[in-house]
């Protein structure tokens, strides 16, 4: 697969209406060949645009995928509200975002609950989009600060876990550009990229995909998904958006 889009709709929209006729918006616009747009609902919306999704000829289902936002680290028990990776995959999705940055700062999410999280996952058939990034007072200590971050982050969340070829993509979202409208410099995101690729082939004798996060939008998405190290964007805010989420889809 080439450059894959990857919209994080987050908690939005706020009826079930606004979420259909944005789904198909998206699923309306055309795909260049090797991009692939990916979906991530709330999960009260999911299994019926997975419905939808599923009555849609062929030929417009290519490239067109549905993950979640977040996933438990069970399938299934006592565990209230929660909704694990075999429930996902049951009704058609493919892909899971992992560890965003707002889960562990308002869920409160730690490393070792995430790696439990993504073990499961992976074990269930399901690709993770791991995110990982660092907050501005780290980023204010140099690039190099950042990447040490990052790479303790990767280690936690990874730690133990063995992982095919394919199944991870590392999104890269420093938490100071996410929904500020502020975005790292592409230079910057392509040398966190091959950082990240870099460590993860020694450690984990892998290669993942790299997505950027933050503030991407129809004017900058190209200056990132055109470097031959960065294979794609987990996209944000502009994915609520029908018109500029297809400008960040052209873009590709």
């Amino acid at each position: 697969m080439g450059k894959l889009i990857a919209a994080n709709w987050k908690e939005h929209p706020k009826t079930e209406a606004e979420a259909f006729a944005l789904f198909k918006a998206v699923a309306r616009t055309p795909r260049p060949s090797g991009v692939t747009v990916l979906v991530c609902s709330p999960f009260i919306y999911l299994e019926e645009i997975a419905r939808e999704w599923k009555r849609m000829p062929p030929k417009e289902r290519e490239r067109l995928v549905l993950g979640a936002q977040d996933v438990f680290w069970e399938d299934q028990g006592a565990y209230t509200s929660e909704v694990g990776p075999a429930m996902l995959r049951s009704i058609g999705a493919k892909y899971v975002i992992i560890g965003h940055s707002e889960r562990r700062k308002f869920a409160k999410e730690t490393d070792a609950m995430i790696n439990k999280k993504i073990a499961l996952a992976l074990r269930d058939g399901l690709k993770v989009i791991l995110c990982v990034g660092e907050a501005l007072s780290v980023r204010e200590k140099g690039v190099d600060v950042a990447k040490k971050f990052v790479a303790q982050q990767l280690l936690k969340d990874l730690k133990d876990i063995s992982i095919k070829a394919g199944d991870l993509y590392i999104a890269y979202e420093p938490i100071w550009a996410i929904g500020t409208g502020r975005s790292d410099k592409p230079e910057d995101a392509r040398e966190m990229a091959m950082f990240i690729k870099s460590s993860l082939k020694k450690s984990k004798k892998i290669s993942p995909k790299f997505l950027y996060g933050g503030s991407v939008n129809g004017k900058n998405a190209a200056d990132y998904v055109q470097l031959r190290e960065i294979d794609g964007a987990l996209v944000g805010g502009a994915s609520l958006k029908a018109e500029e989420f297809k400008k960040i889809i052209n873009a590709m």
